[in-house]
Parts: C-alpha cells; sequence; structure tokens
C-alpha cells in the first residue's frame, strides 16, 4: 500500500476474489451480455412505404401487376421498387436483451478482479506503469485531492503516469459514420480508481482522459475490462479492499 507521495506504507491483505482463476473467455461473454441490455429497442413505423393510396391496374394492360399510384403510373408500396416499403423492417418489438446467470456473472466480477491484479496480463493490455507488483492500493487519503494538477502529480508519483499520456496521445477522432452518431472522439481506457466513498478527486478527474472513477458497490466486468479485455490498470483506496474484503461486490 503506498500514500499519496507514492511511498511504500505498509500492506494489506488482499480478499479472495484476487486469487480467482483468469477467465477471458466468461469476462467476455459477461459483457457481451451488458452491452446487449444497454441497447435501445428501434424500428420502423407500421405504416412506413404504405401510406400512398395505390391499385395493380391487373392482367391485359402490357404491365406488371405491382401497385401503382392511382393519379400517377409510378410504381408504390412494393419493397421491389423505389420509394416502396421495407421487405423486413426493424421491428421496436424485437427483445434485444440477453440472460446470463447470477453465479456466471459473480465469477466474472471476480475473474476480472483477479485479471487486474496480474502484471503481465495489464501489461498485455497495453497499460504503461512503473509497477512492480499489483493491484495498486493507496491511503484514503487519496480522495481528498481536489485540483486536476494535483492529481496528475499524485498519479505520476504512484508510477501510472505513463498510461495518462498514453490515453492523452491515443484520442483520435473515429472513422467512419460513428462521427455522425455521437460517438466522433474515441478515447483509450486509462486508470479506474475504486474508492469506498466519493470525494473531491472524482470532479478533479474529470479532464483526464481514459480516467474514470467508481464506487466499490457499483463495480462491475464492463469498468473492470472494458470491450471484453481483461487486465486494466485499477488503483483500490485502502477502504475500498477493505469493503471487498467484507463481501460488498462480487
Amino acid at each position: 500500500m503506498f500514500d499519496t507521495e507514492g511511498t511504500r506504507k505498509g500492506s494489506i491483505p488482499l480478499p479472495p476474489a484476487f486469487a480467482s482463476a483468469l477467465r477471458p473467455d466468461l469476462i467476455r461473454k459477461a459483457v457481451s451480455v451488458a452491452q446487449a441490455n444497454h441497447r435501445q429497442p428501434y424500428g420502423a413505423s407500421p405504416m412506413a412505404g404504405r401510406r400512398q393510396t395505390h391499385q395493380s391496374w391487373g392482367p391485359g394492360r402490357g404491365a406488371s401487376r405491382i401497385p401503382r399510384g392511382t393519379q400517377r403510373a409510378r410504381a408504390t408500396f412494393a419493397p421491389s421498387v423505389v420509394g416502396g416499403r421495407r421487405a423486413h423492417p426493424p421491428r421496436a418489438t424485437k427483445v434485444l436483451t440477453e440472460k446470463l446467470n447470477v453465479k456466471e456473472r459473480r465469477a466474472a466480477v471476480r475473474a476480472a478482479l483477479a485479471a487486474t491484479a496480474n502484471v503481465d496480463t495489464v501489461r498485455s493490455r497495453g497499460h504503461q506503469f512503473e509497477l512492480e507488483a499489483l493491484p495498486l492500493v493507496v491511503d484514503d487519503a487519496f480522495t481528498d485531492v481536489a485540483t486536476t494538477k494535483g492529481l496528475i502529480e499524485t498519479l505520476t508519483k504512484l508510477g501510472v503516469g505513463g498510461d495518462l499520456d498514453r490515453a492523452r496521445s491515443g484520442r483520435h477522432q473515429r472513422a467512419g459514420r460513428g462521427k455522425l452518431r455521437g460517438r466522433r472522439i474515441r478515447t483509450p481506457s486509462s486508470v479506474l480508481v475504486v474508492v469506498h466513498e466519493a470525494g473531491p478527486v472524482v470532479r478533479a478527474s474529470t479532464n483526464l482522459p481514459g480516467v474514470e472513477f467508481c464506487l466499490v458497490d457499483q463495480l462491475n466486468v464492463e469498468r473492470l475490462a472494458p470491450g471484453g479485455d481483461q487486465g486494466r490498470l485499477t488503483l483500490f483506496t485502502r477502504s475500498a479492499i477493505e469493503a471487498l474484503a467484507a463481501g460488498v461486490a462480487a
């Protein structure tokens, strides 16, 4: 365990969850289910493409029997014509949610916690840090850091300043149509800070790209393994570790 100056302050026993087996398959499955449950139902209007007044001319006219407008000869209504309805439009009644067993979800959270304590797994995910052992546990005074400048200095002293630079330099504009759909900028995931109670440090972190804060009782597999990739660089406060040992999460 470290203090806010980066000095080793002592040791603290880790909860049993950090000794769980690594299960990347289970983590990816849990993240996939969670992402599916975030989707918003969408669909076309039942009357889309059907509002024109149309009628087929029938046989004997030397023309196809496709529905045509009553005031003009242009084809309408049919899915195969310009301006016609869609053959199989998306329906708002379609069930997009997926289910996951409670024991599987809890096992996935424990496996994701264990992955945060594996140095090789965290480093292979792309995080940059100067630590010999994980997880990184900090004294509760960390939550009293009130400025962004002070937070950057504290994280640098703790050995994770390189990951802040990685997330800042990796922030870029997305390629493709996603730019028009509310997700123009893509930012790499950086340090996840798990606290027991929110403090001034949460507001101080709003300008740091990729840094995310989470209360220990709101910890889930999506935050521990964004995109289903295990081994996120995670910082725990002392009280958060104690709450995990008491069984608050997982």
